[in-house]
């Protein structure tokens, strides 16, 4: 079976879904009866019910959600995605009542178990609340949102969804063009990369706007409730102080020309003189067409996880074993991959497009590495499971790099490169890719304080700030001024800055790596890791493993080890 089974969540929208949907409002609502009293009873009694209530939640909105990824035409999954959005939209003037509530509390003098072992969220809660508007005001925007940035949000998804391409006299939908990046075909991917370029002209206009719309909402909405600029919300969002950014940024601003060397050494083997063109970022510098079935990838993976640990590799065959995996593309399935951990019946479930290639057990190993993630979480209240985006992306990446170290081992020499090469190309990405568009964003904000932008702008500022990362080691020739358009994280009206995250989530799963080289018995230590990561701060988590996030140095260390990979690349060419 290569589909995933949800009946665990609902085995369709059937009645007991709507039984359930028809009385997750009532949940909430009913938690306003606690505000009534300032005793630590009442708190617990809040904390108990506000578990049951959000655990009911998950379980509707994730099997919407999950449906709707495997078949993005189920016009019913559709309409209670957008119905559950709109009950949802009613009840942020109960939760603003109910966490000034929340505030009253003295934190500091609490005897209830209860109440401690929830004591980091509620104090979080208490700490965000003075950039927390009065309950109508969060009301109203709450409302507006559906109508303004969520609406634009949808606007740009409808507009990229309806792109169309020619090459060659031939039509494509703009998801398969972007895929044709990694043919094996150079005249294909040059050919791909100029009839997208040229598609996106007839929809700029329209794409600018959604964007001017998003940003400017963002930026008042921030200006409103009182936060310092964009950059501070995002971190205070993400649990990790302006000063571990700045030092991450700072490194990755240090060693640039790591990744730089990398792409001009990739340059030099593909033919080209004046930097690597931005149609062949993905093009292969050996040709290794050694294909894995998706039985044979589970192998691996299984394999390599238990080199790690008994209970990793567990995990990962439960998954593969009780089809949580809905594992190849079709019509109508959405395209990439992802993990959705679901505390409510301690379980995962992955989407995958798998495509035969090595590159596709690597996404396997780092879907399942967000799945372990969750499962080292899986008895803590679900309250203290929502841990910031970047440490999000730590579990994953560093289990595809337990699997990609042991694969060089026992592979072939082409095989080899091809596994170095993607894991510089993943490095190339989350870093320096990255780095330009931070640069890109806050660029963006600080235009957009003065008015909107053109599309033209966008694209200048696009072209700047790519130059400003990648430098000489791509053809001038042959940036990307139009990566603005159909990225989605420049899009989401809840969490600016959705990219520095990436690079914090990889150089930490490197040192993780090096932590685990030194000491194969680090595993045990890592699951108490990331069991705490739902309820403390980033900095707070990792000095449990003596990791002091405000070091250069550690930040550095984890870039050695990317180091060593160009190295032993170069070795082998």
């Amino acid at each position: 079976m290569d589909r995933w089974n949800l009946d665990k969540l609902y085995k369709g929208f059937d009645q007991s879904f709507l039984n359930d949907l028809d009385h997750l409002k009532e949940r909430y609502e009913s938690l306003s009866q606690y505000r009534t009293s300032d005793s630590e009873e009442a708190l617990e009694k809040y904390i108990l019910n506000k578990r049951e209530a959000d655990m009911l939640y998950e379980k509707l909105s994730c099997f919407i959600m999950l449906t709707m990824s495997a078949d993005t035409n189920n016009t019913t999954a559709k309409k209670y995605y957008d119905q559950l959005n709109r009950m949802m939209a009613e009840l942020v003037s109960l939760e603003t009542l109910n966490n000034q509530w929340i505030s009253s509390f003295n934190l500091d003098c609490i005897n209830s178990p209860l109440i401690n072992e929830h004591l980091y969220i509620l104090k979080e809660i208490k700490n965000n609340m003075k950039y927390v508007l009065s309950e109508d005001k969060e009301t109203i925007i709450a409302h507006m949102r559906n109508t303004g940035s969520y609406a634009w949000t949808q606007y740009k998804d409808q507009i990229i969804a309806s792109i169309k391409v020619t090459i060659d006299d031939q039509i494509y939908p703009l998801t398969e063009v972007l895929n044709m990046a990694y043919s094996d075909d150079s005249s294909l991917r040059k050919k791909a990369y100029e009839a997208e370029i040229n598609a996106y002209k007839d929809y700029e206009d329209s794409i600018a706007q959604c964007l001017n719309g998003i940003k400017g909402e963002t930026l008042y909405l921030s200006k409103l409730r009182g936060y310092q600029d964009v950059v501070m919300e995002s971190c205070i969002k993400s649990r990790l102080k302006r000063e571990t950014l700045d030092t991450l940024l700072l490194v990755i601003r240090k060693n640039l020309n790591v990744l730089r060397d990398f792409l001009k050494l990739k340059a030099n083997i593909l033919g080209y003189s004046n930097g690597l063109p931005w149609y062949d970022m993905y093009a292969p510098i050996v040709n290794d067409t050694k294909e894995y079935s998706y039985q044979e990838g589970c192998q691996k993976v299984l394999k390599h996880f238990y080199s790690f640990s008994t209970h990793l590799g567990d995990f990962a065959r439960k998954a593969i074993d009780e089809h949580w995996i809905d594992v190849y593309p079709r019509e109508g399935k959405t395209g990439g991959a992802f993990c959705e951990n679901i505390i409510s019946i301690k379980e995962s479930r992955f989407l995958l497009n798998y495509g035969n290639h090595f590159s596709d057990i690597i996404t396997l190993a780092h879907e399942l590495g967000h799945g372990f993630h969750g499962e080292c979480l899986k008895n803590e209240s679900i309250l203290n499971t929502h841990y910031p985006m970047p440490i999000a992306e730590t579990a994953s990446t560093l289990c595809e790099t337990i699997v990609a170290k042991k694969a060089i081992k026992e592979a072939s020499r082409e095989t080899a490169i091809t596994i170095l090469e993607n894991s510089l190309m993943d490095a190339t990405q989350v870093i320096v890719d990255i780095y330009s568009r931070f640069l890109f964003e806050y660029k963006v904000f600080e235009k957009r304080k003065k008015g909107p932008l053109s599309a033209k702008e966008l694209c200048d500022t696009m072209l700047e700030s790519q130059k400003e990362a990648y430098s000489d080691s791509i053809d001038p020739q042959y940036f990307h001024p139009y990566m603005w358009t159909w990225k989605p994280h420049y899009y989401d009206p809840d969490y600016s800055f959705y990219n520095y995250p990436y690079a914090f989530g990889l150089l930490l799963a490197k040192g993780l790596y090096a932590l685990y080289v030194k000491d194969h018995s680090f595993s045990k230590t890592y699951e108490s890791f990331l069991a705490m990561t739902g309820k403390n701060d980033l900095e707070d988590v990792c000095q449990t493993l003596n990791i002091d996030l405000s070091s250069e140095s550690f930040w550095q260390s984890s870039i050695d080890i990317i180091k060593e990979d160009f190295k032993q690349l170069k070795s082998m060419l």
